[in-house]
C-alpha cells in the first residue's frame, strides 16, 4: 500500500524537504557523539547545497545550524561550530507595537502628514518654513488625487492645510501654485498590428 505525505508526520521546516528531515532523525538516533557531530556537519552541507545563499562562511553557517537545531526539536547534542538558537529564544514573542488609535479626520493624507504639518506650523516664519509648507502641500495634492480622480484644485489643498494647522498656515492660489500631477497613461496589453 502506498504511503502519502499527508499520512506522514508534519515537517518542521518544509522548505528542506522530507529527505533532510529523515537525515536529521537518523542523526538523532546515532549514539556516538563524534559520529553524530560528523553526521550533523554533513547534513548542514546538504542544507547549504539546497540554499547556497545561506552558506556564508563569515557567519559560520549559523542560520543552517539554527535550522538543524529546530528540525531536531532542540534534541541534537553535537559539537556546534557556533552558538545555536535555543527553544526559549525561538518561543519569545516580540513586544507589541504601540500604535496610536484614534480618529483620523483626513484619512487620505495618512498619519504622518498631519504630524509634519504640526511641525511646520510651529516653526518661526522663514524661507525654510515656506519651502517646507510647499514640500508638504504637493504630496497632499498627490494623495488627494489618489482619492479624487476627477482632479483637485490647489484651493482645496490650501483649505485643508489651513484647517489641519489650526489656522497657522495660510496659502492662497494667487501667490502659490502646486505641481500639476497627471494620471499616467493606461497601458493595454494589445500590440499594434504592423501594416
Amino acid at each position: 500500500m502506498l504511503t502519502y505525505n499527508t499520512q506522514l508526520k508534519k515537517l518542521i521546516l518544509p522548505e528542506y524537504g522530507r529527505n533532510i528531515q529523515s537525515m536529521v532523525d537518523h542523526c538523532l538516533s546515532i549514539e556516538d557523539r563524534d559520529e553524530r557531530s560528523h553526521c550533523a556537519r554533513s547534513i548542514v552541507k546538504s542544507m547549504g547545497n539546497l540554499f547556497p545563499e545561506l552558506r556564508d562562511p563569515e557567519t559560520n553557517n549559523r542560520k543552517l545550524w539554527d535550522h538543524l537545531m529546530i528540525m531536531s526539536d532542540f534534541k541534537l547534542d553535537v559539537d556546534f561550530p557556533c552558538e545555536v538558537i535555543s527553544a526559549e529564544v525561538l518561543a519569545t514573542k516580540p513586544e507589541p507595537v504601540d500604535r496610536e488609535q484614534g480618529n483620523v479626520r483626513y484619512r487620505h493624507y495618512g498619519r504622518m502628514l498631519p504630524l509634519m504639518i504640526k511641525k511646520a506650523a510651529d516653526m518661526e516664519p522663514s524661507d525654510e518654513k515656506d519651502a517646507l509648507v510647499l514640500y508638504i502641500a504637493n504630496p497632499m495634492k498627490k494623495l488627494m488625487l489618489a482619492v479624487n480622480k476627477d482632479g483637485v484644485d490647489d484651493e482645496k489643498i490650501f483649505k485643508d492645510l489651513y484647517e489641519m494647522s489650526d489656522g497657522k498656515i495660510a496659502l492662497s492660489t494667487t501667490d502659490q501654485h502646486l505641481h500639476q500631477f497627471q494620471e499616467p497613461p493606461q497601458v493595454n496589453g494589445k500590440k499594434k498590428k504592423k501594416k
